[in-house]
C-alpha cells in the first residue's frame, strides 16, 4: 500500500480501498445467491439478505468517520420517504424506539385538547410484540385489550367497537407479520371519534391496502407509522427503525423528542438554521438564551448512526425485490402445504381482502387434537427454526403479572378466546427472501410429517 500511496491522492486511495472491499465481499460475505440446499442445514425463520453494496457503503461511511447523523442518514430518510410516499421520516435506533417515540409524540402539550394524558384509554391487542404495549404502560395510560380474528391474526373490528369509550384516545396496532389489519374500517372509526391511530408497521414494510381505489402502503394511512430494521425484518440496518407521518406538527414533536426534547431544528454539527439563535424568549429562561439548549419536551436520544444508515441506503434499493420474493415464497409454501393436506391439521393464514401483504412469515395454528409442542419439537429437530406469535397473550407474561397488581389499571374486552388459542396453538416458519424452493419444499415436507405423526 505504501508504494500505491505515492501514486494516489486521497480520493484515489479511497476508491482503491472500496474496490478491495467490493471484491472481498463478493468472495466471502455476500449472501444474496442461495447455496444449494443440503438436508440437515439450519433453515432460519428469517435472516438478513445482502450483497457487496451494503459492505462497501458501511466501509465508505467508516472512512468518513462521521459517526452521528450525516450524508447517509439524510439519504436513507429521503429514500424511505419516497418509497412510502410519506412526507416525513425520522430514522431511529430500533423499532422498539420507533414505537416509544411515536407514542410519546401524542403526549405533547402542543397537541392541545388531543394531548394523551394519564388515565386515558388506549386500545390494542394482547397478542403481539411487547414494545407495542410497553409505551402505553410507560406513559401511564390504561391499556384496553381486544381479541383477534383467526386466520387473519389481526384485531376483531367488532370487538374493537365494544372497547371504545369517551376515554379512548389512541389505537395502536401492528399489521401482524405483514398481514394488514382492517385499516379501512379502523381509520374510519378513528376519524369519526378523533382517536389517534398508530400503525406498528415493523413486520409489514411494503404491505399495501386498496383505499378508495388507490393502493396505499401500510404505516402511512394512520397518524403515525413505525418500522424496524433489525436483521430478520424486511430490510436491515443492524439495529434501527423509523417513525413516519404526513402531519407536520407531529413531525416537529417527533424530531424534538428523538433529539433530547430540544426545540432547535438544526442538524448535528449545524448552528443557527433559524437565524434567531440568541434572540428568542422560551419558558422562564432569560431572553436570548442559546436556542440550541432550549428544550420543549422531555425527550430521549433515539438516533442511530451514519454507519447504520449507510447499510440502509443499499438495502432500500432492494426493497421491491425483497417484498416480491416474500409474497412469492409465502404463496409457494401455502400452496405446498395445501397439496400435502396440512390444512386438515393446521389453520392456514388468510390475507385481508383488497390487500397485498408483504409477508414476514407463515403463521400456522394447530386444530383440535393437534399438539403444538409435539409439532414444534419435531420441526425443530429437523433444523427448521420456529417461533411463537411473539408474546401470545401479554396479560399472561411475567412482566405484565408483576407490574399490574390491580386489575383496574387495564381492561380486557370479552374473554380473548382467539388470543388464548394463538398463545396455546400457534407457531410460525420462515418465508424470507433467502429461502429458495428446495428449502420451502423441505419446510412443507417436515411440517406435514410433524402434524401427521
Amino acid at each position: 500500500m505504501e508504494g500505491v500511496e505515492r501514486l494516489m491522492g486521497r480520493e484515489e486511495e479511497r476508491d482503491y480501498i472500496l474496490k478491495l472491499v467490493d471484491e472481498y465481499s463478493k468472495k466471502y460475505l455476500s449472501n444474496v445467491e442461495t447455496k444449494k440446499f443440503e438436508v440437515g442445514e439450519k433453515i432460519p425463520y428469517s435472516a438478513k439478505v445482502f450483497d457487496e453494496k451494503e459492505v462497501v457503503n458501511l466501509v465508505s461511511a467508516s472512512l468518513d468517520f462521521w459517526l452521528t447523523q450525516g450524508r447517509y442518514y439524510d439519504e436513507f430518510e429521503k429514500k424511505l420517504s419516497e418509497y412510502l410516499n410519506v412526507k416525513y421520516v425520522s430514522y431511529v435506533n430500533s423499532g422498539s424506539s420507533a414505537n416509544l417515540l411515536a407514542y410519546a409524540a401524542l403526549t405533547s402539550p402542543l397537541l392541545g385538547d388531543r394531548q394523551v394524558k394519564k388515565g386515558d384509554e388506549v386500545i390494542t391487542v394482547a397478542c403481539g410484540f411487547p414494545t407495542t404495549i410497553a409505551c402505553i404502560v410507560q406513559f401511564g395510560q390504561i391499556p384496553v385489550f381486544v381479541d383477534m380474528d383467526i386466520p387473519t391474526y389481526n384485531i376483531s373490528v367488532e370487538e374493537l367497537k365494544k372497547a371504545i369509550t369517551d376515554k379512548t384516545k389512541v389505537i395502536i396496532l401492528a399489521h401482524t407479520l405483514g398481514n394488514a389489519f382492517d385499516i379501512r374500517s379502523i381509520k374510519k372509526i378513528c376519524d369519526e371519534k378523533k382517536i389517534w391511530l398508530i400503525e406498528d408497521n415493523c413486520d409489514a414494510l411494503g404491505t399495501e391496502v386498496l383505499i378508495n381505489g388507490e393502493w396505499k402502503k401500510t404505516g402511512t394511512i394512520g397518524d403515525i407509522g413505525t418500522s424496524s430494521f433489525y436483521p430478520p425484518h424486511h430490510l436491515t440496518t443492524g439495529e434501527g427503525g423509523a417513525v413516519y407521518t404526513n402531519n407536520p406538527l407531529l413531525n416537529k414533536i417527533i424530531l424534538s423528542m428523538r433529539d433530547w426534547g430540544r426545540d432547535c431544528i438544526c442538524k448535528s454539527g449545524v448552528d443557527n438554521t433559524c437565524n434567531h439563535r440568541y434572540d428568542g424568549s422560551y419558558g422562564l429562561l432569560p431572553k436570548g438564551y442559546d436556542h440550541k439548549y432550549v428544550y420543549s419536551h422531555f425527550g430521549f436520544n433515539l438516533k442511530a448512526t451514519d454507519l447504520q444508515a449507510a447499510i440502509g441506503v443499499a438495502q432500500i434499493d432492494k426493497i421491491d425485490y425483497f417484498v416480491e420474493k416474500r409474497r412469492e415464497n409465502h404463496k409457494y409454501l401455502l400452496d405446498k402445504l395445501k397439496e400435502l393436506n396440512v390444512d386438515k391439521y393446521l389453520i392456514l393464514q388468510e390475507a385481508l381482502p383488497d390487500s397485498k401483504p408483504s409477508w414476514f412469515a407463515m403463521i400456522l395454528t394447530c386444530r383440535e387434537n393437534v399438539n403444538r409442542e409435539t409439532v414444534v419439537r419435531y420441526i425443530e429437530s429437523k433444523n427448521i427454526q420456529t417461533r411463537m406469535l411473539f408474546a401470545g397473550n401479554m396479560t399472561k407474561q411475567p412482566a405484565f403479572v408483576n407490574y399490574y397488581k390491580n386489575n383496574d389499571d387495564y381492561k380486557i374486552i370479552g374473554e380473548l378466546v382467539n388470543t388464548n388459542k394463538i398463545m396455546k396453538d400457534t407457531f410460525l416458519v420462515g418465508i424470507y427472501p433467502g429461502l429458495d424452493r428446495d428449502r420451502l419444499d423441505y419446510i412443507a415436507k417436515i411440517v406435514s410429517e410433524a402434524v401427521m405423526q
